[in-house]
């Protein structure tokens, strides 16, 4: 039996960009920046690693 297949990634928004940003200059928890943004924290690392902002010094 095949494996439904699973649903295509959501693009970034400038909007989701610009809120990673300015979370992440906060220094705000890579899991709250995740919650706000509506996706993984995995996903979000990602994001933040393609773009060069840095989410060092977290709890």
């Amino acid at each position: 039996m095949a494996r439904p297949k699973s649903k295509a990634p959501r693009l970034w928004t400038k909007d989701d960009i610009r809120t990673l940003k300015t979370l992440a200059k906060q220094k705000t928890p890579i899991a709250k920046i995740a919650r706000a943004l509506k996706r993984t924290e995995s996903a979000t690392r990602q994001k933040a690693y393609a773009i060069g902002v840095s989410l060092r010094s977290r709890a």
